[in-house]
């Protein structure tokens, strides 16, 4: 597949319509459920207090983050949820997820710092964006992850 063109929309939840909320709940449940095998609380009720980043291709959800404010999630504003679908993952589409987001954070929240709670094997990825370690390794859902911050 060659690069995609991707169409970026960002909403607070209210705005979503029922058929983008079933889009992006499938491809979390997609990834995170059914792929990585996580058996975890989705609907945690941070959705409703957040923004919605999501990429479309051919009307499609192939990418998508949560962003919260601070003091959500964490002191600082945060970004969650990130997930790329696995047939989108090697067109360097994850990079181009959290570019958006960061600068749709910073649009939102304003230019503060930002909280990632990240799988630990994505360090170096999240390090090349501008984040830094910012706890120990802990276990979620029964994946090694850490927590890291873009000040």
């Amino acid at each position: 597949m060659q690069e995609p063109n991707i169409e970026w929309t960002c909403k607070a939840f209210a705005d979503l319509s029922t058929i983008e909320l079933y889009q992006i709940l499938q491809l979390r449940a997609a990834v995170f459920v059914v792929e990585q095998h996580c058996v975890y609380q989705d609907l945690d009720g941070k959705d409703l207090k957040g923004y919605h980043l999501i990429g479309w291709h051919n009307g499609a959800a192939v990418a998508y983050t949560r962003l919260l404010p601070k003091d959500v999630s964490y002191r600082e504003q945060s970004i969650g949820r990130v997930v790329t679908a696995q047939t989108y993952r090697a067109l360097g589409l994850g990079r181009v997820l959290m570019e958006q987001s960061i600068e749709a954070s910073y649009r939102l929240f304003g230019k503060n710092p930002i909280r990632i709670g990240a799988q630990q094997h994505l360090k170096r990825f999240y390090e090349s964006l501008g984040f830094q370690q910012a706890s120990d390794v802990y276990e979620e859902d029964g994946i090694p992850h850490i927590e890291m911050v873009k000040s």
